[in-house]
């Protein structure tokens, strides 16, 4: 069974840069907000964000459609809406499959 290591957070991003770039904390926490922010935004226009060697962020409009409630199994109307998936790159999925 795989278990969680941990979670990776805004802070610790924000720590890297630090580190490896020499900015203030401050900076390197703006930093970071700066790029999610413009992740953010570039997905609310309805873009598609990829990061190259890493992955894409892919939006997909999902239609209406007929849903069915596994406990009851009544039939119910999912209402349309966009939803978000993400597609590791090769490079990404190679690095996970050898656990580097």
């Amino acid at each position: 069974m795989m278990r969680s290591v941990g979670t990776l957070t805004r802070a610790d991003l924000a720590e890297t840069v630090n580190r490896k770039m020499g900015f203030s904390r401050t900076e390197s926490l703006e930093m970071v907000e700066s790029v999610l922010r413009n992740m953010t935004e570039a997905l609310e226009r309805g873009e598609n964000v990829k990061i190259s060697g890493f992955g894409t962020f892919v939006l997909r409009d999902k239609r209406e459609r007929i849903g069915r409630n596994p406990k009851t199994g009544v039939e119910v109307p999912i209402t349309p809406r966009r939803v978000m998936t993400f597609r590791a790159s090769q490079i990404l999925k190679e690095r996970i499959a050898k656990g580097s």
